[in-house]
């Protein structure tokens, strides 16, 4: 890629856009989408925006070989009070700068000249999981709470709009509370039913046997559970709360925690995604009947009444009677 050219990058719902604007026009000789094999770094800077508001900018500066990897999040200051600093600096070490680029939470230093001998898949991996570890913060510290038999107090993560996270650890049990705006009315009713008629999702899927062993699932409409009752809470009609009880079986130590963590975090992100796609379902139903009652009408043509109806003479002529 041209030293000249300034690529961007962003990430919606449906994935990552790249923007490229060349400020000088690519080698006529170079056929689209064509390999480059790079023989020296590049200059770069992108510009990334996540789920939820985050988001992350990736460049170099003087050094080429250097790359910046910065977060935004814009709940960060919360999750710092809850020990993300700590979480990040065991997950990336030296990594870890201490003064963030201006305008964001998090940065990484990645220097090329010092991965000799290091799996760069797994340092991928590590990065693109920048946003789940500084989230993990507040899980990991209800998680040793309940192993150490002591209660924690309200841990609140404001990660949205008026949408939070409320994490508590019990001596027995940790208490996650996820607050979900339904911006429509139909949002709103699609999501109860989601989450409280029979034989769906949550609520009552634990009564099939495979999934018995399942976290318990709680769903209040606008009125928040009791954990929460005394915090102040926006009091509307299309706000709901959904609760997961989480055992000590739920989280034990290891790769098993670890997933769960990840897996909770993305249940705004899946609980909203599944009502978009029942929408758009029941849309589809919808058109496809309509198309089968045009087709009925069309077929169902009235004859035309008999004073408009035209005769034929022996002799061929035409009139009508």
């Amino acid at each position: 890629m041209p030293e000249s050219w300034s690529p961007s990058a962003e990430i919606t719902g449906a994935g990552i856009m790249f923007k490229i604007t060349p400020e000088i026009a690519p080698p006529k000789n170079m056929a689209p989408h064509e390999p480059q094999m790079i023989a020296e770094p590049e200059k770069l800077y992108l510009t990334l925006h996540d789920f939820d508001g985050v988001s992350y900018s990736l460049e170099t500066k003087d050094s080429k070989s250097v790359v910046y990897f910065s977060m935004n999040m814009r709940c960060y200051s919360e999750l710092r009070a809850y020990g993300a600093d700590a979480v990040l600096r065991r997950e990336y070490g030296n990594l870890l700068q201490a003064s963030p680029e201006p305008g964001f939470d998090v940065t990484l230093r990645i220097d090329e000249e010092r991965l000799q001998g290091v799996d760069t898949g797994v340092l991928v991996k590590k990065l693109a999981l920048l946003k789940r570890n500084a989230l993990a913060a507040p899980f990991e510290a209800a998680f040793l709470a309940q192993e150490e038999g002591r209660q924690t107090g309200i841990m609140t993560v404001n990660y949205r709009d008026q949408e939070s996270i409320f994490i508590m650890g019990f001596p027995d049990r940790v208490t996650v509370i996820f607050s979900t705006v339904f911006k429509e009315e139909a949002d709103q009713i699609y999501g109860r039913v989601f989450l409280q008629a029979p034989r769906l999702e949550f609520v009552d899927a634990r009564r099939q046997p495979a999934i018995q062993n399942a976290p318990q699932v709680l769903y209040s409409a606008r009125e928040p559970p009791l954990e929460i009752r005394g915090l102040r809470l926006p009091d509307a009609e299309n706000i709901g709360y959904v609760t997961f009880v989480l055992f000590p079986r739920h989280f034990p130590a290891g790769p098993v925690r670890e997933e769960t963590i990840s897996r909770i975090q993305l249940f705004r992100d899946y609980l909203h995604y599944h009502i978009k796609a029942s929408k758009a379902y029941m849309h589809s139903r919808m058109r496809a009947r309509v198309e089968s009652f045009l087709k009925v009408l069309n077929r169902a043509k009235p004859e035309k009444p008999d004073e408009l109806k035209e005769r034929k003479t022996i002799a061929g002529k035409t009139f009508k009677h």
